[in-house]
């Protein structure tokens, strides 16, 4: 999200040396290299259809459009007592596809949420858990586009024109917050990561949910094209866009999934027709075989 030059993502580990470690995020995941780990128990959201408040906090930080979320809502299948802290946004630009962070086999999505949660019971908030191992779990949701609005995104999306500049907020309607997850909650990707801004803390437990939620192409657009990096006195406003990092090297982590990782419509399709076609071999092969030895009788 910073253009090319002294202050771009290969100079942040310049003044943040956590940028330049060897955990660090988003990452490629390679679905064919994952470790199947059916004992990982599903996410359950505590407390994220009632809020519990009248209002939130949606604010522009320059960097991304952050959602303040109170610590009510909770975690559970994590290993800890996890709170939420608020959500975020990573997309592209206009007239591009790509915007998210974390790649499936190379892909990126259109754009990505995060949903940010510290371990409410070692640490009192998100910046002191964040210097801690497993002090932070983030829950990452791929958005890819759809024929149709999402709804629950836009209770957050039709007011980014009230935070259109960098340093501003708004307060919104509260509203239940596990609509913007998708429905399977058990299928995901596990890895231990940073971070993906500077200071790019390590310790992170990433959570990256396997399906995807779809939005509108008009409501990504209103990601795209909304919001500004600069604040509002800027006489030259430079667009917020291209907020994502890019992939980081594994360097030999394990990524878990909760579930078989092949696609069980292309296995069963694969296997059928290796029916077929060793079937058709074989029968083949009987043919020949006693046309050739009765060949040989005769």
């Amino acid at each position: 999200w910073v253009p090319p030059g002294p202050h771009g993502q290969q100079h942040w580990p310049e003044g943040h040396p956590a940028c330049g470690g060897r955990a660090q995020s988003p990452i490629d995941i390679r679905r064919q290299r994952v470790q199947l780990d059916p004992s990982l128990p599903p996410v359950r959201p505590v407390g994220y259809q009632r809020p519990g408040t009248p209002a939130f906090t949606l604010a522009n930080n320059g960097h991304t459009a952050v959602l303040v979320l109170p610590p009510s809502l909770r975690l559970q299948g994590l290993p800890g007592g996890f709170a939420a802290a608020q959500l975020h946004f990573h997309w592209g630009r206009p007239g591009h596809t790509g915007g998210a962070e974390h790649l499936l086999d190379g892909h990126r999505a259109p754009a990505e949420m995060h949903v940010v949660h510290f371990d409410a019971a070692r640490y009192a908030n998100a910046s002191e858990a964040q210097h801690h191992a497993g002090g932070l779990a983030v829950l990452g949701i791929l958005l890819e586009v759809g024929a149709d609005p999402h709804p629950a995104y836009d209770n957050i999306l039709s007011h980014l024109g009230s935070i259109r500049y960098a340093g501003q907020t708004t307060a919104i309607p509260s509203f239940s917050v596990q609509d913007l997850l998708p429905p399977r909650l058990d299928l995901f990707y596990r890895y231990n990561g940073s971070l993906t801004t500077p200071p790019c803390f390590q310790g992170v437990l990433w959570t990256l949910f396997q399906q995807p939620v779809r939005i509108s192409l008009a409501q990504l657009e209103q990601l795209q094209g909304t919001l500004y990096a600069t604040e509002a006195d800027e006489p030259e406003p430079q667009p917020l866009v291209d907020n994502f990092r890019v992939p980081q090297e594994l360097n030999q982590r394990p990524v878990l999934s909760s579930f078989p990782t092949g696609d069980p419509l292309w296995c069963h399709a694969g296997e059928i027709v290796a029916i077929i076609f060793g079937t058709v071999a074989g029968c083949l092969g009987l043919f020949l075989t006693i046309h050739f030895v009765a060949k040989r009788t005769r």
